[in-house]
């Protein structure tokens, strides 16, 4: 078949528009690192900790097109936010089996640094890669929260933040972790997994910060995520009610099975308490 010029430069540009398309999902969106800061309301907020920022890093997944870079330049921006706090909520790695990527990747994270400290659990790509080695890294760092809680004091109030274990790979032990800590006081608690609000615990938890989802990495205008790694699907991104607790979930910033993000740019959250009437 003899194209003219016309339909050639047609092909083309229906080809290079086909092309653009395609790849926008895996080469620009899913780089896109955004910092988005959210409103966070707990009425039981001590009055001296009105408007404390946390920053959360989560779902990093260092290794395949997760290069070393991205990771540094992520570490970077955290830094220059000068949250209060910066937590992380798990699965800095991606392979299974994997402990050089363990091995690689948290050395940056101890590089991480906020005005009242870091704060870290791990994820079930953590424990799939090498269960042992990451639980060496996470008390290496000075960053270990699982399984137990941390008092962030200003003045004479109190604000506790405490870390889960993994809802699959581990024991959730949330009241493990606020054990030694007064029941009407504000805890903070961080799970991977946020199907961990869903669990029975006795402890009052006034919020719970999780990732796991990405978001979907793919939201459809409409529809939604159609796929969501949880058994509630309620639990995609954002700020959600439960029964137990309120629960923050970051769309965080690497991917898993599909290299791809669409409509859910990976973000940086940096979540503002604010004191709301009970």
């Amino acid at each position: 078949m003899n194209l003219s010029r016309r339909q050639l430069l047609k092909w083309s540009a229906l080809s290079g528009s086909a092309l653009l398309v395609g790849s926008y999902p895996v080469f620009i969106e899913r780089y896109a690192f955004q910092v988005n800061t959210y409103q966070i309301p707990i009425p039981n907020l001590p009055p001296k900790f009105h408007q404390f920022t946390i920053a959360q890093l989560t779902d990093l997944h260092y290794g395949f097109l997760m290069p070393m870079m991205a990771v540094e330049y992520i570490i970077h921006t955290i830094n220059d936010l000068q949250a209060d706090v910066v937590v992380c909520t798990g699965d800095y790695v991606d392979e299974v089996n994997m402990s050089q990527e363990i091995d690689a990747v948290w050395p940056q994270l101890m590089k991480l640094r906020a005005r009242h400290g870091v704060f870290s659990v791990l994820g079930n790509h953590d424990h799939w890669a090498d269960t042992d080695r990451s639980l060496y890294w996470l008390k290496k760092s000075g960053q270990d929260i699982r399984h137990q809680a941390v008092a962030i004091q200003r003045g004479d109030e109190k604000l506790w933040i405490g870390g889960a274990g993994d809802y699959w790979e581990d024991v959730l032990g949330i009241d493990m972790a606020f054990q030694n800590v007064p029941p009407e006081e504000c805890k903070i608690l961080l799970a991977h997994n946020p199907d961990s609000a869903d669990t029975p615990f006795q402890s009052r938890v006034d919020l719970m910060i999780s990732g796991h989802t990405h978001g979907g990495q793919v939201i459809v205008p409409g529809i939604g995520a159609p796929i969501l790694p949880v058994y509630n699907k309620r639990y995609s991104s954002g700020f959600i009610p439960t029964d137990q607790t309120n629960v923050f979930i970051s769309r965080g910033l690497g991917w898993s099975i599909l290299p791809v993000r669409f409509n859910c740019f990976p973000e940086i959250a940096v979540l503002q308490l604010m004191k709301t009437p009970a």
